[in-house]
């Protein structure tokens, strides 16, 4: 940007689209009380010495959620995996394994992706957990930038982009240089959703771990 004129132009867009990512934020906060979709995950590792391009992994599902504190992740392919949150606790199921990993929801759901969507309730609450910004509209997505506000953890940022009020895309970078998008499809309303989705009882002979 030379000139000074178009750099004035690009501030004023930029103010104007980065209003519509947080007050849609906070439209689904306070409107949407939960629904189920599928999901599209591609994770990209970073590129190791003597390789060429960077290594992906595919993976879909479908995701659940129910304000405020419970959400359903449930991994179809290439390998099945549950993770549930009841509210309480935080279940992790291998089922190829038979491993169920369970942790206090409290002291590992704040400063998340899932806390941006599924465990929040206002702008406010967010605030204590994430560092939020409007981003420019791109790929015809209203979009927000998250920064953890703990220094000290493995999730370094988080971009959500929006459709017509709608979770279309959640971008996740971590402290090891990995990326994760996933892709939304085919919301259904809340009343969908049945509460017994969220409650978990690990598997007759399953390893369950508590850390």
């Amino acid at each position: 940007m030379i000139k000074i004129f178009l750099a004035l132009s690009l501030a004023i867009t930029s103010v104007v689209v980065h209003a519509d990512g947080l007050k849609t934020l906070e439209t689904f906060l306070r409107d949407v009380t939960g629904g189920q979709a599928r999901f599209t995950q591609v994770v990209t590792s970073p590129v190791r010495a003597g390789e060429t391009q960077a290594r992906t992994k595919t993976s879909t599902g479908t995701f659940e959620f129910l304000r405020p504190n419970r959400f359903r992740f449930d991994y179809n392919k290439p390998f099945p995996q549950a993770i549930v949150a009841d509210g309480q606790t935080l279940w992790l199921h291998d089922v190829d394994l038979n491993q169920v990993t369970a942790r206090q929801q409290q002291d590992v759901l704040g400063s998340t992706p899932a806390a941006l969507i599924a465990a929040g309730t206002d702008l406010k609450a967010l605030g204590e957990s994430f560092e939020l910004r409007s981003a420019p509209s791109a790929q015809g997505l209203d979009w927000i930038d998250a920064k953890p506000r703990q220094q000290n953890g493995q999730l370094q940022r988080v971009r959500v982009g929006w459709r017509q009020g709608q979770l279309a895309v959640l971008e996740i970078a971590d402290s090891l240089g990995q990326r994760s998008v996933l892709t939304f499809t085919d919301w259904q309303p809340a009343t969908s959703v049945a509460t017994e989705r969220f409650r978990f009882t690990p598997p007759a002979g399953a390893d369950v771990i508590r850390p």
